[in-house]
């Protein structure tokens, strides 16, 4: 989905005869305008079969939106205000063990950054497609996220299974966990160089906010500036 501007793609006589098939979808994304483009891509339910019950924007909201609506499937963004797309999975986590009916996630994402992927699917999500996914793809995706199946973006599938099969695996980093979904995002670009204002046009946030973000985080792994966090993002990998 690299131009929400586009017109939504025709699907195929294929894609058509799947709409048989029926998902109730949750759309949990901070930007509006994304969550409208998705909307207008997969949303035409004589279509492609999916139904969209509910939309969020932050992590209190898609709790509530996907308590109450109990859909098959949700779309998930990585981050969110309010602690990020893990956040909302380990709130979730009764809902996707049900017995019956579970609800099962798919992150749906900008970011392709390792610590970001390994940490939703550790948190219980079934796959991690990027935002360049086409619709039909995504469509797809959801279709095999229903019944069962893990999915991820071919670039991703790859470390993924690096990271979980190997068995040299680095052990979880405690320090890293303490930090949300958007401190992460806020520390990497900060290891990278940006300048505050930068952040905060990338992150769509304020520069009032882009400082919280940072004091946070030097008080969570106390550390003293932003030279002792890029030191310590850099020997993580994280830049």
């Amino acid at each position: 989905m690299s131009d929400m501007n586009e017109q939504p793609e025709t699907l195929g006589a294929d894609e058509t005869k799947g709409s048989a098939r029926h998902v109730r979808v949750v759309l949990v994304d901070d930007h509006r305008m994304f969550r409208t483009g998705v909307q207008a891509e997969i949303g035409r339910t004589d279509v492609t079969g999916v139904e969209v019950v509910g939309e969020a924007a932050d992590v209190d909201q898609a709790v509530t939106v996907i308590t109450a609506t109990r859909p098959e499937v949700v779309l998930l963004d990585v981050h969110l205000p309010g602690g990020g797309g893990a956040e909302v999975l380990r709130r979730c986590a009764s809902l996707m063990s049900a017995a019956e009916n579970p609800v099962r996630f798919l992150a749906l994402s900008v970011s392709d950054a390792a610590e970001d992927v390994i940490g939703v699917i550790r948190g219980g999500a079934r796959g991690y497609v990027t935002k360049t996914i086409t619709g039909t793809d995504l469509v797809d995706s959801i279709f095999r996220v229903q019944d069962g199946d893990a999915v991820f973006s071919p670039r991703l599938a790859g470390f993924v299974l690096d990271a979980f099969a190997s068995t040299d695996a680095p052990p979880v980093d405690e320090d890293l966990d303490r930090l949300t979904q958007r401190e992460r995002e806020v520390l990497r670009l900060i290891a990278r160089g940006y300048a505050y204002k930068e952040i905060a046009k990338q992150l769509f946030i304020s520069v009032k906010t882009v400082e919280s973000h940072v004091s946070a985080v030097l008080r969570k792994l106390q550390l003293s500036n932003r030279h002792e966090l890029t030191r310590w993002a850099t020997a993580r990998r994280l830049v």
